[in-house]
């Protein structure tokens, strides 16, 4: 993996970096001293790399406004989702056009209400492995449950008059073990309704773009971006590298 090939990179006295072949070593000196862009072939050591968990690397970036954001862990979803446990699904927005709802109440003591609503295609359920659904009052478990047996999940909590996106802190859509979420200065969340014009498309596919784009969402990308110190004896380069 690469945080053992990075180890082993370390412990080498002298490591080549970067390709290009055809060109002589530069030393990092005139680099640091030079406008860029340039192209410069160096031979140099690792002398440290940040993070030192690779994990940590993991990052959301908004292409928009070019922030970068940490990505939230499991806890943070789960106290978000037991916060919207407080507002009891409202039975007047259920079994529309275009969904149909299922409620009931959980058999423990807190009693939770749960609601789960179904998006339909040309009036009738799509098959399981294509049917995006929403859920209130679910528990972690529940909507992970719940995304293992159907292609979509938003979790949504009611108003008088709409069911809307929970905090964009939360993810606005789950699919399979992918969570993605929203930029909370570049969206404008709009109505949940949205989603209609996509069940009403010839063979809806869910794509997380599409769902994005009709909710009012700027949308986040996982990107990995890592940091290398660079030394050769004349001077130490910062080098980074960030991917999708």
């Amino acid at each position: 993996d690469l945080e053992s090939h990075l180890q082993r990179c370390q412990q080498l006295s002298v490591t080549v970096l970067t390709d290009h072949q055809d060109l002589n070593n530069t030393e990092l000196r005139t680099i640091l001293n030079s406008t860029a862009p340039q192209q410069y072939r160096i031979r140099a050591k690792l002398r440290t790399y940040k993070p030192q968990k690779l994990y940590q690397s993991v990052k959301l970036h908004c292409s928009k406004c070019n922030s970068l954001r940490e990505v939230p862990d499991g806890d943070d979803f789960d106290l978000i989702l037991q916060g919207s446990e407080v507002t009891t699904p409202n039975p007047e927005l259920h079994n529309t056009s275009w969904y149909d709802s299922v409620m009931w109440t959980t058999p423990d003591q807190k009693q939770r209400k749960i609601a789960i609503h179904f998006v339909k295609h040309d009036e009738m359920l799509q098959q399981p492995e294509d049917t995006l659904l929403m859920i209130e009052g679910g528990t972690l478990k529940e909507v992970w449950k719940l995304t293992k047996r159907f292609k979509c999940v938003i979790p949504v909590r009611s108003t008088e008059e709409n069911l809307e996106l929970l905090d964009l802190s939360a993810p606005f859509l789950l699919q399979g073990n992918i969570k993605y979420y929203g930029c909370k200065q570049c969206s404008t969340p709009k109505p949940i309704k949205g989603l209609s014009s996509i069940a009403a498309e010839q063979r809806p596919s869910w794509e997380p773009t599409e769902i994005a784009q009709v909710l009012g969402i700027e949308p986040l990308q996982y990107v990995f971006i890592m940091k290398f110190t660079l030394i050769d004896g004349t001077g130490a380069l910062n080098a980074y590298l960030f991917d999708y």
